[in-house]
Order: structure tokens, then C-alpha cells, then sequence
């Protein structure tokens, strides 16, 4: 009877849990761009970017284009966070809940696993035109001024991709991008989450415990995802359509299979700290909610 009685614990509603979910990748995305910028430049360069370094490459960007360069695309990023994870972290968190209260507990690490794949196929669909859009801003400033698209902002690239290479162009390499984002929300939503749950008994709740979980996922994510992101940026960057298995047949035979983690070091500095930042940004967002509910 007294179980009856007992209060429900409060849950955020499932709309809040997308808008929430966006809104901390907008805000981590500020934070980050410049590292994303110089992560895609050096997945574009081929063969010959064996030799370039990440700092070389910012160097670069920054003598040739400025500070501003470095922001290249920012519309486009923010509009990527405002579909993509917009839809993959108020998918996941609006499955965990459901989880928790159909099956009364915690799921375990495999299910966390296909809870976040799941939810970057979602998010990744939407997310495909921004996705575009961004590699497409983000590469310009690295090419000859005659062969440059010189888009001013998202919505102008994504309309002039309709108009010049017709609106299915906007999903060009939405299998390699679906393909990257069911490997980096099982690796990074799995894993925060099998983090904080095992860290929680001796951190204690706060923004340290979630700091620290949000490095693991950061580092897990970058080794499992930079393959077949490098071959989602190359697809995507492309002039014409091209297959993704074509993609990362012709980047082992060129270039060798180590560089399929070319860019480490940047997609780690964009990622771990976008990372860091989204998570810390969605639970105090969480906690907001909770303490004005």
C-alpha cells in the first residue's frame, strides 16, 4: 500500500530531452569549430597529408585566412547540431528512460550499446544535409579561388546544392554518415554512460564525475569512429557520387590503412572537449529543469 503512495520519481518529458540535447551540442560546438575545421582539412588532403602535421595545417589556416578561417562553416555546425543531436541525444535519453521504466533498472553495457545505435542512426538522418553542408564549408577555404564554392551561410549552401546538383544531393553519403554515427553514439552514449554509472559509488554526483566520464567516452569514441568518419568526409566532399566501400578500398591501397586514423589528434581535441561539454552542458540543463519543476 505504501508503495502505491510513494511519489514517482520526477522525468524530464520527452520533448525537453530533444530540445535539451540540441541545445548542449550548439553551445559545445562554439567551443570546438576550430578543431572540427582543421580535423576535416587534413582528411582531405590524401596522400600528400601524410606528411603535414596538425599544427602545420592550423598554421596554414591561420595565415591564410585568419582567426575567422578557423570558423569556417560555424552556421552549417550549428545547424548539423541543431538536427543531428538534437535527434541522437533526445532519442537516446527518451529510450534510457523508457528502458528504466518498462524493465524497472538500469540496462546493461551491451543494451546502453544498441540504445546508441539506434539513436545515431536517427539523429544521423536528419542531421545529413547540415552534414554536407559543413564537410563542403569547412573544405573551401583549402581550395584554388576559381574552384572555391564561396557558400555564405547553411542555408545558402544547402539551397544551392538543390538547385545545382538537385535536393537528393543533400543525403550524398548519408550511409557513410549513418554508418559513423551508430559507431560514435554506441561508443560515446554507451560508454558516458557505463562511465558514470561506474564512477558514481566513489565520485559522487557532480561536474567532476561527469568531466571524467566524458574523457573516457571522448577517447573510446575518436579510436572507433575516425575510420569511417575519414571516409564519410571524402564521400561527402566528392563532386559526384561515390560508394563508401570505394572510398576506403582506395584510401588503404593509396594511402595505407593507417591513415584511416589520420587526424587523430585534432578529432580527439574536437571531440573529447565536445564531448566534455555537451554532457557537463546537459546535466545542469537537467538539473535546471528539475529544480524549476
Amino acid at each position: 500500500m505504501g508503495d502505491q503512495n510513494k511519489p514517482k520519481p520526477k522525468t524530464i518529458p520527452k520533448w525537453l530531452n530533444f530540445v535539451i540535447g540540441g541545445t548542449s551540442g550548439m553551445m559545445s560546438t562554439c567551443f570546438v569549430q576550430p578543431a572540427d575545421l582543421v580535423k576535416t582539412r587534413m582528411q582531405l588532403m590524401g596522400p600528400a597529408g601524410k606528411k603535414v602535421s596538425t599544427l602545420a595545417v592550423a598554421r596554414e589556416v591561420a595565415r591564410k585566412e585568419g582567426v575567422r578561417g578557423f570558423y569556417r562553416g560555424l552556421t552549417a555546425a550549428l545547424f548539423r547540431q541543431a538536427t543531428y543531436t538534437t535527434g541522437r541525444m533526445g532519442c537516446f535519453n527518451s529510450l534510457l528512460e523508457y528502458y528504466k521504466s518498462t524493465y524497472g533498472g538500469t540496462p546493461n553495457f551491451a543494451t546502453k550499446i544498441c540504445l546508441g545505435m539506434v539513436a545515431g542512426g536517427v539523429g544521423a538522418f536528419a542531421g545529413t544535409p547540415a552534414e554536407v553542408a559543413l564537410v563542403r564549408m569547412t573544405a573551401d577555404g583549402r581550395l584554388p579561388k576559381e574552384q572555391r564554392r564561396n557558400y555564405t551561410n547553411v542555408f545558402n549552401a544547402l539551397g544551392r546544392i538543390t538547385r545545382e546538383e538537385g535536393i537528393t544531393a543533400l543525403w550524398r553519403g548519408a550511409g557513410a554518415t549513418i554508418t559513423r554515427a551508430m559507431v560514435v553514439n554506441a561508443a560515446q552514449l554507451g560508454t558516458y554512460a557505463q562511465a558514470r554509472e561506474a564512477l558514481l559509488p566513489s565520485m559522487g554526483e557532480g561536474i567532476f564525475l561527469h568531466f571524467c566520464a566524458s574523457m573516457i567516452s571522448g577517447l573510446v569514441t575518436s579510436a572507433a569512429s575516425l575510420p569511417v568518419d575519414i571516409v564519410k568526409t571524402r564521400v561527402q566532399n566528392a563532386a559526384k557520387g561515390t560508394g563508401q566501400v570505394t572510398v576506403l578500398l582506395s584510401i588503404i591501397k593509396n594511402e595505407g590503412v593507417f591513415a584511416l586514423w589520420r587526424g587523430f589528434l585534432p578529432t580527439y581535441a574536437k571531440i573529447g572537449p565536445h564531448t566534455v561539454l555537451t554532457f557537463i552542458f546537459m546535466e545542469q540543463l537537467n538539473s535546471l529543469y528539475f529544480k524549476m519543476a
